[in-house]
């Protein structure tokens, strides 16, 4: 039985209820999936970090869009990573409407201490299921772990923007092995740089930084969600 299947049977056969509404059955019963964002839009920080290239997301970091990413990375649902591919698929492709040629889908890399407490990485996973969408839509991507955090990082978790900003500071870097393997695999690739939620976009930022510091060309962030703009409006 394919994962994804064997997953959605085994949260059925548990007794899984809706992330969205509640109702028993499954993780995403087919009115909420049905009511997921079909598209992305500009989703800028307020205020955005300097230099941070345009960022989409499927929607508010709110409802059911927070019950998927919280319930794939805290609860470990694993079926959710296919809806979660599904929303982060329609973010990278309104970010690359414009863009021709071959992408590198790079995932903003989780703490080694978080993948193996979780046994999981879900960014890197939810990333993987975007390309599989995107290809079989006819986009040419692939999913590629290239960034490493280096030691010393904090749990963002309640960090205000200034403090994200500090503790991500030279927080990741791209070795030269995955950057070679990138080259042999996609010479000439151009970058989209995804993750779960664009908060104060210092995360993204840092991770833009640390490509293009190699000599890549970052041409969009792509989340599944962002989180609400407080006070003036921002950039659009």
């Amino acid at each position: 039985m394919p994962t994804t299947l064997r997953d959605a049977w085994a949260d059925l056969v548990l007794g899984a209820t809706c992330v969205g509404c509640g109702v028993a059955g499954r993780l995403l019963c087919r009115s909420c999936e049905a009511e997921l964002p079909r598209g992305a839009r500009l989703a800028w920080p307020s205020p955005p970090p300097a230099g941070l290239v345009a960022p989409f997301a499927a929607g508010p970091y709110d409802g059911t869009l927070k019950e998927l990413v919280v319930g794939l990375k805290e609860r470990r649902l694993l079926a959710l990573r296919r809806p979660l591919g599904r929303l982060l698929a329609g973010s990278v492709a309104t970010a690359l409407a414009s863009v021709d040629g071959p992408v590198a889908l790079v995932p903003v890399p989780s703490r080694p201490s978080s993948v193996r407490q979780r046994a999981l990485d879900s960014t890197y996973d939810v990333t993987v299921a975007a390309a599989r969408t995107l290809r079989a839509c006819g986009h040419d991507v692939t999913a590629v772990r290239l960034l490493r955090t280096r030691p010393g990082l904090r749990d963002q978790a309640g960090l205000s923007a200034t403090g994200r900003a500090a503790n991500l500071a030279g927080s990741m870097t791209c070795p030269a092995t995955a950057l070679a393997r990138l080259g042999r695999r996609l010479p000439r690739a151009r970058v989209v740089v995804c993750d779960d939620v664009v908060t104060t976009g210092a995360t993204a930022r840092e991770a833009q930084r640390a490509l293009e510091s190699v000599g890549l060309e970052v041409v969009a962030i792509a989340a599944v969600a962002a989180t609400q703009r407080r006070g003036p409006a921002g950039r659009r």
